[in-house]
């Protein structure tokens, strides 16, 4: 029966958000109030389960969330990102772009939320297929095939991170093992993909993003902007090879833990920015000041929506449904981590965002966490590349691609839906391989 409930809910949030277009984070909390009734607590209980699903999400992710959006918004205005594609494309030449663009991506989509990191790097994209000649979907496979892997499997993003804390997860772990799954990914569904369109040539907009060239006396270099890009990373890295190689209580690793943590390595990498990527741009300190709070406006709902796939899940966790759930995987032989991939893929299917479909998915999945036979991470990792497979017509990412490519919806089908199933085939199939080596 409760199953039957949670199958009637997601259908119903299907019909919400795709057949009434209503707003994600209010067809979430509906659903969670209707499911919590169905499965048998009062409408009282539902409500009170919702609100410490929301609270109990955001208390652990507000901070995160806030300060990687002022992070990324320093990057985009300070022109560190094109600075950063300029170095890689004059170091590896024409002949080997592709891996400057996928190299480019990786390190922009790090800090930097999918959304604005798309739109940072089209004009990079464009203005590299003009001067090369080459055809626009070469040059830019690459570097957006890195923001979506980065944008599925690394901390400090929205979706990995929050199921990082609904699975109990280490977030050292999850990044050291993301990182590792990355590689792999960007260069298959990025440079090896992205080379079977050498020469699928397709008109390059004109006009669109042509800027004033910059004053280059106020860019940053090249290595401070990658250090600073990067500082989240090295920090959390560094604490998960503690975490790894040193004994617990030794002091030098307790500082490494405390600067690895993804509220106070967030937090230098912005201290770290204001003072030298955003003093070189020019600005004076109060208008730094007034830009990271602009920078922080446009995740407001990525923070309601998560709050809403909080709120979901912690009705499944108060209504018993969680330990029923527990008790019908007890005799299933299916992977853990294939079970994860394959639910989140079917709800991205369903949902268009990934956002959506790996946090609603890891409340489902969550109970295979007490069966102890899955390391959380992984299943991190699984949920997260579950999310990202084939993005088609209801994904606003679909659509992005699409126009701003000047494609066909078959084009873009071809190009965006088969890339983004690659990096989740490929991510889940690392999955499996790490899981049967660590």
């Amino acid at each position: 029966m409760p199953l039957l409930v949670i199958a009637i809910g997601i259908a119903v949030l299907l019909v919400l958000i795709l057949g009434f277009r209503v707003n994600a984070f209010i067809a979430l909390v509906l659903v969670s109030l209707g499911v919590g009734v169905g499965v048998g607590m009062s409408p009282a209980e539902s409500l009170k389960a919702i609100q410490s699903g929301v609270g109990s999400t955001l208390a652990s992710l507000a901070l995160i969330l806030g300060l990687g959006a002022m992070l990324g918004g320093l990057i985009a205005e300070s022109g560190a990102a094109q600075v950063i594609s300029k170095k890689l494309t004059g170091s590896f030449g024409l002949k080997h772009i592709a891996w400057a663009m996928v190299l480019t991506g990786f390190i922009v989509g790090i800090p930097m939320f999918y959304s604005v990191a798309f739109l940072m790097v089209l004009p990079i994209i464009f203005a590299m297929a003009h001067e090369t000649k080459l055809p626009i979907l070469y040059v830019g496979i690459p570097i957006i095939s890195a923001l979506s892997v980065t944008h599925g499997f690394l901390p400090p993003h929205p979706a990995p991170t929050t199921i990082v804390e609904f699975y109990g997860a280490n977030i050292h772990l999850t990044l050291l093992y993301g990182l590792v799954l990355a590689i792999p990914t960007v260069i298959i569904a990025g440079v090896v993909f992205g080379k079977t369109f050498r020469n699928f040539h397709t008109p390059i907009p004109e006009n669109i993003f042509k800027k004033a060239e910059p004053d280059e006396s106020k860019l940053p270099s090249f290595g401070l902007s990658v250090f600073t890009a990067l500082i989240p990373v090295l920090l959390m890295g560094t604490a998960a090879v503690g975490q790894l190689t040193m004994p617990k209580e030794l002091w030098f690793n307790r500082a490494l833990q405390f600067l690895g943590d993804p509220v106070i390595s967030l937090l230098v990498a912005v201290l770290v920015a204001v003072f030298t990527i955003g003093k070189k741009s020019g600005k004076t300190f109060g208008k730094i000041m007034d830009s990271l709070g602009e920078s922080v406006k446009p995740i407001a709902m990525i923070m309601l929506i998560i709050a809403g796939g909080g709120a979901f899940k912690q009705v499944l966790v108060d209504s018993g449904t969680s330990d029923y759930i527990v008790g019908l995987m007890k005799d299933v032989s299916l992977s853990p981590l294939v079970l994860a991939w394959c639910v989140a893929a079917l709800l991205r299917i369903a949902l268009g965002s990934a956002t959506v479909a790996a946090i609603t998915a890891a409340g489902l999945v969550q109970p295979l966490i007490a069966t102890g036979h899955v390391s959380p991470e992984l299943l991190v990792l699984a949920t997260g590349a579950g999310s990202l497979t084939c993005s088609q017509v209801n994904d606003t990412g679909f659509w992005l691609f699409k126009e701003y490519f000047n494609l066909t919806i078959m084009q873009t089908l071809k190009s965006w839906t088969l890339m983004e199933t690659i990096i989740s085939i490929i991510g889940l199939a690392g999955c499996l391989l790490l899981e049967a080596i660590i």
